[in-house]
């Protein structure tokens, strides 16, 4: 697939964790890179997200025109294989019940991108200096801000900050948001996981990706910044940035 494109990511275990449930995959000839957060207790999160990248890579090796309309078949077809999948292993495995996994799936097309959202992981994207979370937490304390019951500070501290609405894995039919829009000159899209975003605010994030160093060094400094305000959860980074 000929955009020009360039993909870095990057997963860390944090100062907390034994173990990383996280997962990411960045596949530039395929055009699209994910990142998966799990759930569900130390080896059933891990077998989780990795299902999830797993599907991804299986789903969008079909080959085929990379229109959007396309992007949007795969994208809808990844989670579903990924939640089949898991539901699938819960079945065989009981003792991993109640496991899923958080996910970010975006995928380019010439022109446009189309971006898959279930759970709490988020999606940025800088452009013309502005920082926009693309996505909307699927939690507990976001349905309470978007109901002005608590405002997004005290969020940050809500005893039931973790408590996810959506996962991929945790039922039948789960509800998927398929976000969609233009691409413009120097875009970057910045995927991650809650470990990066319970640790820091929006302001700090645009500011590390404002310092105009290459992606790799702006991933290592994500990462570490959030290791500085304590690490608390595994963390990954995936950055993508249209030239």
């Amino acid at each position: 697939m000929s955009l020009n494109l360039i993909y870095y990511g990057k997963s860390d275990v944090g100062l907390k964790r034994s173990n990383n449930e996280d997962a990411y995959i960045v596949e530039p000839d395929l055009g699209f890179c994910a990142v998966a957060d799990g759930m569900g207790g130390a080896a059933a999160g891990e077998i989780a997200s990795h299902i999830f990248t797993k599907a991804a890579q299986d789903v969008f090796a079909e080959t085929g025109p990379y229109s959007e309309e396309r992007r949007m078949d795969l994208m809808q077809k990844t989670f579903g294989l990924a939640n089949q999948r898991i539901l699938d292993h819960i079945k065989t495995n009981p003792q991993h019940a109640g496991m899923g996994c958080t996910a970010e799936l975006l995928a380019f097309s010439e022109t446009s991108f189309v971006l898959g959202h279930m759970g709490d992981s988020r999606t940025y994207r800088l452009r013309n200096d502005q920082l926009k979370q693309i996505t909307q937490d699927h939690s507990l304390v976001q349905d309470q801000i978007a109901q002005g019951l608590i405002t997004p500070d005290e969020a940050r501290r809500h005893p039931l900050r973790h408590v996810i609405l959506r996962a991929v894995g945790t039922s039948d039919t789960p509800s998927l948001d398929l976000i969609r829009g233009k691409l413009c000159a120097d875009d970057i899209f910045l995927l991650c996981s809650d470990g990066l975003t319970d640790m820091v605010d929006d302001e700090k994030i645009k500011h590390t990706l404002d310092a105009g160093n290459n992606l790799e060094q702006v991933t290592d400094e994500l990462i570490e910044i959030a290791k500085s305000f304590g690490g608390k959860d595994n963390i990954t980074v995936v950055l993508c940035k249209f030239i």
